[in-house]
């Protein structure tokens, strides 16, 4: 073997994944269905009130009816907000409440994002 000539590889050694560091565990249980800005916006929103009407989210959040409607229809799909519609002097209106998975799923959510700060900070 002549010095300064690399060894070839071998194919087993070709074939090897590249060993890039990789994220921390916690970082990939995230939830997907929570970590969407608007439907976090809408799950803390409702953490802190019993309940929010379709015209309060929207106004809180800013954001069009339907951007809103599709993003609260996704979390009531996942089992984490329940919605309620009636009238109110012939006027229709659409309460939304966090389940009680939307609030165990929000708790986790915000478990990992402290373990991920606590990471990043060397705690």
């Amino acid at each position: 073997m002549s010095v300064g000539v690399p060894s070839p590889k071998s194919k087993a050694q070709r074939s090897q994944p590249s060993r890039a560091p990789r994220a921390p565990a916690r970082a990939t249980r995230l939830d997907r269905i929570i970590h969407e800005r608007i439907r976090l916006a809408i799950v803390s929103a409702l953490a802190a009130n019993e309940t929010q009407s379709f015209n309060e989210l929207k106004h809180l959040l800013q954001t069009t009816d339907g951007n809103l409607s599709v993003h609260a229809r996704k979390l009531e799909e996942a089992g984490y907000v329940s919605c309620k519609k009636s009238f109110e002097k012939r006027i229709p209106k659409t309460e939304y409440q966090l389940t009680a998975e939307g609030r165990r799923a929000f708790e986790r959510y915000l478990s990992h994002l402290e373990a991920l700060i606590d990471a990043a900070r060397g705690r």
